[in-house]
């Protein structure tokens, strides 16, 4: 009975990363910045997955679980390297392109390029709370901080932007 379980568990799982892969690697994206980067932080939390199935599908929301795991992954990757600097590629849209995105694609470049001068957990901060549309008490989860700590991320980050948008607008004058 028991190998009976672990087979329809690993089905579950296939079905799932079949489905949600390449949502997971968006998510991924968004947050670290990189390709690279988002493809190792979603293999690490795969792999972890896989090996706690069990648990992870029984959980309220699992898509939910596995996200926090890729946070997870980032984080312990920021852990290991944060002083290191790498060279960034060029990042690759997945969305599919719009009749005439050119002006939409000149926004969305120029709002990326204003979010990677964020230092991470601002970035994340901001990412989980306007991309994934997140609370300030599940960001504190993810990010492993008190909700206010999400809070201050958060706002951190607006202003910093807001000052730079401002400095921009200023030398356009």
């Amino acid at each position: 009975m028991a190998a009976a379980e672990a087979e329809a568990g690993s089905l579950d799982f296939e079905l799932f990363v079949t489905e949600r892969a390449a949502a997971l690697l968006r998510f991924a994206y968004v947050l670290t910045g990189d390709v690279s980067l988002a493809e190792d932080a979603v293999q690490d939390a795969l792999t972890t997955a896989c090996a706690r199935w069990g648990r992870v599908s029984r959980a309220e929301d699992p898509e939910a679980y596995v996200k926090r795991m890729v946070v997870n992954a980032h984080i312990s990757w920021w852990r290991r390297f944060r002083r290191r600097e790498a060279p960034a590629a060029e990042p690759i849209r997945t969305a599919p392109p719009t009749v005439d995105g050119s002006a939409a694609r000149a926004d969305a470049e120029a709002v990326w390029a204003l979010c990677a001068t964020l230092p991470d957990r601002q970035r994340a901060a901001v990412v989980l709370r306007f991309y994934e549309e997140l609370s300030y008490a599940e960001i504190a989860v993810l990010l492993h901080c008190a909700e206010a700590t999400a809070r201050s991320h958060v706002h951190r980050a607006l202003a910093s932007l807001k000052v730079t948008l401002s400095r921009e607008g200023a030398e356009d004058a």
